[in-house]
């Protein structure tokens, strides 16, 4: 018993560690950028169908990923993500966090969190003018999200999306599409 408790508190200070470093990420040693523009939070909320994403151990072998938005206060958005472990006939994982708006960011930077009192950064980088589509990352450059309102938009819109997120700086080589089901 002992050393399984030693175990969880030695793998909780070491994810603790992980969050606290800002080591450069794959947008390589120059400066992740800040959002482009503005996030109206009412309009970012809803469900999300994730296209393609860097791949994390949080997420390892998720297909059928989707995030959903609700509003539980002003400021404070209630998430959950879903993801189908293994393949799109996996078993159904969901993780149910909270956000809440960094003050001065327009909107476009949450700070969300689905441990306890442990928060990470979520930065809207750019999204349609409809809100069709979105790019999400964080400061350290070592997560990237694709996600869009359908779950298959079409190779052109994809394509579109990744061409943003290479403007942006990010390495497109590195991201892996996420299988959704078929409608």
């Amino acid at each position: 018993m002992k050393k399984r408790k030693a175990l969880v508190i030695t793998t909780a200070i070491l994810a603790l560690a992980g969050c606290s470093t800002f080591e450069a990420g794959p947008v390589g040693n120059r400066a992740v950028p800040e959002p482009a523009k503005a996030v109206e939070v009412d309009r970012y909320l809803g469900r999300w169908y994730e296209l393609a994403r860097y791949e994390a151990g949080f997420q390892k072998d998720c297909e059928g990923v989707t995030a959903d938005y609700s509003l539980t206060a002003p400021g404070r958005i209630k998430v959950i993500n879903t993801c189908l472990q293994g393949s799109l006939q996996g078993k159904s994982k969901q993780a149910n966090g909270k956000a809440k708006v960094v003050e001065g960011s327009q909107n476009a930077k949450l700070r969300v969190s689905f441990f306890g009192p442990f928060y990470g950064d979520y930065w809207v980088l750019d999204h349609a003018e409809d809100y069709s589509w979105s790019i999400v990352g964080e400061p350290s450059g070592r997560y990237l999200w694709l996600l869009h309102r359908q779950p298959y938009p079409g190779a052109a819109t994809l394509n579109r999306m990744k061409a943003r997120a290479a403007e942006l700086g990010y390495d497109v080589g590195l991201l892996r599409i996420t299988q959704q089901p078929a409608s």
